[in-house]
């Protein structure tokens, strides 16, 4: 795919507020990454119309707030809307997918369901990254922001493994599946364990949250759940932490294992 390419670690640049109606519209029509958009309370206009249309094109959250909220944010005329510009560049999870088999590669992907403490999200695609996988899939909202404190737990990964930010974690498991990747599932009641899924073939790993693990939605449609043994009963591993036990044996298969 022409001009696609895994993107390079530019250094951590400084979140920034992008003010008023037109410069958003111009913003997001640029490609510039927006971790959300905030509009004030019953505030209307063609121009919010467009933003409103723009934001579900590109599964930019928007967030209704009072006035008091933007007034103290800035002193600019805001025009009833701020979107807060993102760090990193979200991707397509189709056009990640085609530039991924395109190059050769067998898909590995991350998928966090609920994974809101940034300093885990930081260390599981720093993890990812060295691992081999190609990308992670984040919903667009109920998960925690890749703000500064996320990429320096990553150590520049999130600026380096494609990020697609989805509307919907359900939907794309079915993309995932209508390309042929299966999809495995973390659960601690599950009968099969990590060590018994075959991750030389193209896979997306779904990790959840400490206290509520993953949907159980998606659990239903996932093609295997499995569970990391342990030893004296003690269950009681952080999502990072799992993830790197995860990841590291898809790794070792891939590398080490001979054909079964």
């Amino acid at each position: 795919m022409e001009g696609f390419h895994r993107k390079q670690s530019p250094g951590i640049k400084k979140s920034s507020m992008i003010i008023g109606r037109q410069p958003i519209i111009e913003a997001i029509e640029a490609g510039r990454a927006i971790d959300k958009i905030l509009f004030q309370r019953n505030v209307t206009g063609d121009a919010i119309g467009k933003i409103r249309q723009l934001s579900r094109d590109h599964n930019i959250p928007i967030q209704q707030v009072p006035p008091e909220k933007l007034n103290a944010m800035t002193k600019a005329n805001h025009q009833g809307t701020i979107a807060i510009a993102g760090l990193v560049q979200y991707m397509d999870l189709q056009q990640v997918i085609d530039h991924v088999v395109g190059s050769g590669e067998v898909p590995l992907f991350v998928m966090l369901d609920g994974v809101t403490d940034v300093r885990n999200i930081g260390a599981i695609a720093r993890t990812a990254l060295c691992c081999g996988a190609q990308a992670i899939i984040i919903p667009d909202k109920g998960v925690g922001a890749l703000n500064e404190e996320a990429i320096k737990s990553s150590a520049g990964a999130l600026e380096r493994i494609h990020i697609c930010r989805v509307n919907s974690l359900m939907k794309a498991v079915d993309s995932l599946h209508l390309n042929g990747i299966k999809v495995f599932a973390s659960e601690m009641t599950a009968n099969e364990t990590v060590f018994e899924l075959e991750y030389r073939e193209p896979c997306c790993i779904i990790a959840g949250s400490e206290d509520k693990g993953v949907f159980s939605g998606l659990l239903k449609i996932s093609d295997s759940i499995f569970k990391i043994p342990m030893a004296g009963g003690f269950e009681s591993l952080n999502v990072s932490v799992a993830m790197g036990m995860i990841l590291y044996e898809a790794m070792k298969q891939r590398l080490f294992s001979t054909a079964r």
